[in-house]
């Protein structure tokens, strides 16, 4: 009786294996049209998410120049920006497993979830997907673009560089540790509708981190996003302290991907155990 209630109960447990890892130099994806497919998902993503948010961006700093007390505020920035990740995320999740952000997949890189070869494509294909969507604001609305700051990432007066980094160091920490825990495989094998909910978390996530964080920098927590608004604004602000946002993020998303992998997930008792097993043998 209890092994049937075991079989046929409303649970079920479900074997659950890790995934190989990918390998560092896979030149076999550059053979496969769903490769492809993906890079220009992740650039077509990258692109839209750039282009409804910096102008929603310049709708509120032009609305509120009038009058102070209207536009959308920080509150209605934050859910512009965590709107569109969720968004694009679902969209996208299928395809290219919806980075959109360079530091996401660093992180995912570093994990060994990506290999180099679709790490850098996926790069090159966000950062010319983000300077894309921002070329669009600028064409559509140039004089509001160029009088509100192109939507540009820049260090706020009062707060120190040291500010600016810790920032995004820990804005990414948030946004990645939250992109390793929503698609971790050991979850989705789990529970049946972990999948579904994938997106709702990552997009939550840039909605917090925004409101924490737009008072100091504007919230970077994704390189290309700054990049795309720099190059096209291309004024001296957007570029004073620019690094910030590519090195912030870079290490944050280093941190998420150390935590989760070797402490949350217990990588490294995991090598050392298997390294002395082997050497028992």
């Amino acid at each position: 009786m209890a092994k049937e209630s075991s079989e046929h109960g409303p649970f079920h447990a479900k074997d659950y294996q890790d995934p190989p890892p990918a390998p560092l130099f896979d030149t076999l994806e550059l053979c496969k049209w769903s490769f492809y497919r993906a890079v220009i998902a992740e650039f077509v993503a990258t692109l839209l998410f750039l282009y409804i948010t910096i102008l929603t961006v310049i709708g509120y700093k032009s609305v509120s120049s009038s009058n102070a007390c209207t536009g959308v505020g920080y509150l209605g920035i934050a859910w512009a920006f965590g709107g569109m990740i969720f968004v694009l995320v679902y969209c996208t999740a299928g395809i290219s497993g919806g980075h959109i952000n360079p530091a996401v997949t660093f992180g995912l890189f570093l994990a060994r979830k990506v290999s180099l070869v679709r790490a850098f494509f996926y790069m090159v294909a966000q950062c010319l997907g983000a300077i894309c969507g921002a070329g669009l604001v600028k064409a559509f609305q140039h004089s509001y673009y160029q009088a509100h700051g192109g939507g540009a990432n820049s260090l706020s007066s009062g707060y120190s560089i040291g500010t600016g980094l810790g920032a995004e160091i820990i804005g990414t920490f948030v946004l990645v540790y939250t992109v390793f825990s929503a698609t971790d495989p050991k979850r989705k094998a789990r529970d049946s509708f972990v999948p579904v909910l994938t997106p709702l978390p990552i997009g939550f996530a840039v909605f917090m981190v925004h409101l924490a964080t737009i008072p100091i920098t504007g919230t970077g927590i994704n390189p290309a996003r700054s990049l795309g608004a720099a190059v096209i604004y291309n004024k001296q602000t957007a570029w004073d302290d620019h690094w910030i946002f590519w090195v912030g993020p870079f290490i944050g998303a280093a941190i998420a991907a150390f935590y989760h992998q070797f402490i949350l997930r217990a990588g490294a008792v995991k090598a050392l155990g298997s390294f002395r097993s082997q050497t028992h043998v």
